[in-house]
């Protein structure tokens, strides 16, 4: 019996290592669960192509917006665990167990980790119409007309969703919550003057800000950003200790072979290695990370487990 259970799994093993020589043998479709223009979207149209090239077939990016980024992730996750199709985590990733009594799917066992891609610094801008052009002039405006201020995030559960929320719970103000179907359509609203504040990733705003469309009043790491460096962070003009990055990483369905996952990661590092890549990446305002399947596996269990915490203390809801 033991003879034969050796034999299933040698058996299992030499077909995994075909499987990951002969892959990939078609396109290879990335699943991004938000709009074009957003973030994530930006940083892997500019991966996609290089991706391409390396692998030998054609990276496809598949935008599936909705649901808080279940909806596209459930997509993903509960394809055929090939290789084939992939998905982007992120943020929303590791709040949405926290934020929603049932998720269709687990978030840490039904991966296959690949590769942690990218951190985005995040920006809190206002329509120029809003009479404030500091983080410390928004916030008396919020305190002097409490719910009578909107902002716009990218949809529930959102890194501006989040981000937005958590600076709300540090400073005590009130403003209404407005969600939107993605990165791009959070920002259009922004630039036309919809919504009259923004709390958005620097590459999904970047231009606007630079062209004047929106006005930028800090960013969300513990210091000054390159891509900004006009913009204060926010723990420095107003809110000490304020900090929050939005983060990508690919991931495969559980149940992806082994060999598969490592080829998929190889290519992923080279990549992100390019120095064409990395300039670009950087001159949309994210910064390439790379890492381990293991290590994103690490990061994303944190995150989780962070998450509880601040929506617990926070209050943070999806309404």
């Amino acid at each position: 019996m033991q003879h034969l259970r050796n034999m299933a799994f040698a058996c299992a093993l030499l077909a995994g290592t075909a499987a990951a020589q002969s892959y990939p043998a078609r396109p290879v479709r990335i699943i991004i669960p938000f709009s074009a223009g957003g973030a994530t979207d930006v940083v892997f149209r500019i991966l996609a192509p290089h991706l391409s090239e390396t692998l030998g077939q054609t990276v496809v990016i598949d935008n599936r917006p909705g649901g808080a980024a279940i909806i596209g992730m459930d997509l993903a996750l509960k394809s055929p665990p090939d290789g084939y199709t992939l998905g982007v985590a992120n943020v929303s990733f590791g709040v949405n167990p926290s934020l929603f009594a049932k998720m269709p799917f687990d978030s840490e066992k039904d991966i296959a980790p690949v590769s942690l891609v990218a951190m985005v610094p995040m920006v809190l801008a206002v329509h120029p119409s809003v009479p404030v052009r500091s983080v410390k002039e928004l916030i008396a405006l919020a305190k002097a007309k409490p719910g009578g201020l909107n902002y716009a995030s990218a949809g529930n559960a959102s890194a501006g969703h989040l981000a937005m929320e958590l600076l709300k719970y540090m400073t005590a103000i009130d403003i209404v919550h407005i969600a939107f179907k993605g990165g791009g359509p959070q920002v259009i609203s922004a630039v036309s003057g919809e919504t009259a504040i923004i709390f958005t990733t620097v590459p999904a705003s970047i231009q606007h800000l630079r062209a004047g469309r929106l006005v930028g009043l800090g960013v969300s790491t513990a210091k000054r950003d390159p891509a900004l460096p006009e913009v204060p962070a926010i723990a420095e003009a107003g809110v000490p200790g304020y900090e929050f990055y939005e983060w990508q990483g690919l991931v495969a369905p559980a149940g992806t072979p082994a060999a598969v996952v490592s080829r998929l990661h190889r290519e992923i590092t080279r990549t992100l290695e390019i120095a064409d890549v990395k300039k670009r990446i950087a001159g949309v305002g994210a910064h390439e990370v790379g890492g381990t399947p293991e290590e994103l596996a690490a990061f994303i269990k944190k995150e989780i487990a962070t998450w509880a915490k601040v929506v617990k203390t926070a209050g943070i809801r999806t309404d």
